[in-house]
């Protein structure tokens, strides 16, 4: 599912950064995208890619552009560093610690964007969302709700658009800003008139050394936050119940969530799961603070079709349904998957992540049968053995796919869940590849195409 700008995009005025003199540090999706928006609003930008010596095909060559490596940022006014490179820990990169040799400020390209609307002269709100699972959902929801509603809204950040890649929006439009914990960690003056913090679990520990240093990386998102504002904790947890006094004493209003039940499938039916109405009732939450009414949500959520390989129907034959769920790339994001599906045939397998799926057993009662692929199938089998649950090593996932086919209609008519638990690197370059060989196949054995 894409959620498009609405209303057309507008590009910021081009002289709007002329003066300013910009380091970029990486060159992939986001930091060509940076480099290329810098440059169409007037600003000087020097970039460097350690391991990119020529310009990646998005760039052209352009007088005020220069690609050199970073070793003396006199005169910058910011160093943007792709959100991958840490300017902390583990190890900070060589650009960062000049930066703060230099005294430049290290930033993301979120906050870019909040000094650009202001600049010049847009009154635009921000929302920010963040969490360790279900941003890019409760991102792509609220925004598809907003535009339903006629507010000029567009999406970017972490998922989809660079921040700064986004459209110029007027003093009625809404930035929803998809917030990485890397990201967090490079704002300076941005404000969010509501913000959310869907979940915490252990993730990207060698970058933030702990998990206290992970939760204070996502906190950054209620930064600059005042009486007016609005902050979501997700759930009643031990990791929020100091940031809710923090912020109640920063005037903030402050609402803790408590889910218990998924949303019934006639309100939101391409939403399945406990997990989901937690991104539900998030978007209800903001989009009622931003002003819309109860008919308007309903009516977004209702008519919101999900996004590609997040728990997605991709095809359904004769009472079998193929869910692509290959986002699911460690054991967390794969519970909420079985949790959604009282019985499924379960496809998992890949590069396991520490601790393999252990966490998942409470679950395995769902599962009638799994299909096991890739690199760590027989790790991943230990433990199904351990707890009862049937089997078979298919190793790659057309093998494990045609399998669960043939198990549904021989024995019993159910979900066919691809939710891997597990990186995909062994056998595709992405989790987006392996969920769409995956779609593209199940559609094939249903006849559709």
């Amino acid at each position: 599912m894409t959620v498009l700008p609405f209303p057309p995009p507008q590009k910021w005025p081009a002289t709007l950064l002329t003066g300013q003199h910009h380091a970029v540090c990486g060159l992939g999706r986001n930091g060509a995208a940076v480099v290329q928006a810098l440059l169409d609003m007037g600003a000087t930008v020097q970039a460097w890619d350690d391991s990119r010596p020529k310009l990646p095909a998005p760039l052209s060559s352009h007088h005020r552009l220069t690609l050199a490596p970073l070793t003396d940022l006199t005169g910058m006014d910011a160093l943007i560093l792709s959100p991958g490179i840490p300017h902390h820990l583990p190890r900070p990169h060589p650009a960062a610690l000049l930066a703060r040799e230099q005294h430049v400020p290290i930033l993301s390209d979120a906050e870019l964007l909040w000094q650009v609307a202001r600049k010049a002269g847009s009154r635009a709100r921000f929302v920010s969302i963040t969490g360790t699972n279900g941003k890019s959902t409760t991102t792509a929801l609220l925004t598809h709700i907003l535009t339903q509603a006629g507010i000029p809204a567009c999406c970017g950040g972490n998922f989809g658009t660079a921040s700064l890649a986004l459209p110029a929006l007027g003093d009625d439009g809404v930035y929803v800003i998809e917030m990485s914990s890397y990201m967090l960690e490079r704002l300076k003056d941005y404000h969010a008139c509501a913000a959310a913090l869907l979940n915490l679990t252990p993730d990207h520990l060698d970058r933030h050394g702990s998990m206290q240093g992970y939760l204070d990386a996502k906190a950054h998102v209620f930064d600059n936050m005042t009486a007016g504002d609005l902050a979501i904790l997700g759930e009643k947890a031990s990791w929020a119940d100091g940031l809710h006094q923090r912020l109640e004493r920063q005037g903030v209003t402050v609402r803790t969530l408590s889910i218990t039940q998924p949303v019934p499938e006639t309100d939101a039916p391409f939403l399945p799961g406990q997990h989901n109405a937690q991104n539900i009732e998030t978007c209800r939450a903001i989009a009622r603070h931003l002003g819309l009414s109860e008919e308007q949500i309903a009516e977004g959520i209702r008519s919101f079709t999900g996004l590609d390989h997040r728990l997605q129907l991709v095809a359904q034959a004769d009472g079998i349904s193929f869910i692509n769920d290959s986002k699911a790339t460690n054991a967390e994001a794969s519970y909420h998957a079985l949790k959604a599906f009282p019985k499924s045939l379960w496809i998992a397998g890949g590069m396991a992540k520490e601790g393999g799926i252990e966490s998942l057993a409470p679950l395995f009662g769902h599962v009638r049968r799994a299909f096991l692929i890739g690199q760590d199938a027989p790790l991943l089998a230990r433990t199904l053995t351990a707890h009862d649950v049937p089997f078979e090593i298919s190793e790659t996932l057309e093998q494990a796919t045609r399998a669960a086919w043939d198990h549904a209609r021989t024995h019993e008519a159910m979900p066919i869940l691809l939710s891997p638990a597990c990186a995909s690197f062994d056998q595709f370059r992405n989790f987006e590849e392996r969920g769409t060989a995956f779609a593209t196949l199940a559609r094939s054995l249903c006849g559709e195409d």
